[in-house]
């Protein structure tokens, strides 16, 4: 039946040369009058354990940096010492990466705010959502009085290390750790 519906499409495509796209948006039509060719619609990065995308924890800061994968390194958390250094991640995805202190700077830990997903819970989801797609997530309130937001880590055994960072007010995630989310408050 997709066979029939995408057939239809680029038929349809080739005789009007507009772009079509399908019922559930997941395949567009690119058309000409010459020819049509089908090209996949882009997704939400994924996140892991490992990391987000091609931004994965133990990768240098020049390597990702030559990929246009994050900005420029700045000093960070004053509380961490002088030689505590950042960068912000690269469009599509909204964040930043903390890097170790030696030398070559390496992806320590990454917070993510927007422009992934893990296993389809990203920025603006409920705990609900969060519980559904990972069942042994822990649930910490103990930082709700301090910093505004419930930690929810799940273990390496549930789906690998991450925190999210779930919004006392909102109730909605604001920020997801790999493995865990930096603070310096």
């Amino acid at each position: 039946m997709r066979h029939i519906s995408a057939c239809a499409g680029l038929i349809a495509c080739a005789a009007i040369g507009m772009p079509a796209v399908s019922a559930t948006g997941a395949v567009e039509h690119s058309c000409t009058t010459a020819s049509c060719e089908v090209v996949a619609s882009a997704s939400p990065t994924t996140i892991t354990s490992a990391g987000v995308g091609a931004v994965k924890l133990g990768r240098t800061y020049a390597s990702l940096r030559a990929a246009g994968r994050l900005g420029k390194i700045a000093p960070v958390c004053e509380l961490g010492g002088p030689r505590t250094r950042s960068a912000p991640l690269r469009a599509p995805l909204r964040g930043s990466v903390d890097l170790t202190l030696g030398t070559p700077r390496r992806i320590a830990s990454i917070s993510v705010r927007g422009g992934a997903t893990a296993r389809g819970v990203g920025v603006g989801a409920s705990a609900a959502q969060i519980r559904a797609a990972f069942p042994r997530a822990v649930f910490d309130r103990r930082g709700e009085a301090t910093f505004g937001i419930t930690f929810v880590r799940v273990p390496q055994g549930g789906g690998g290390r991450l925190e999210f960072g779930v919004d006392t007010t909102t109730k909605r995630v604001t920020v997801i750790g790999i493995p865990r989310i930096a603070l310096c408050e």
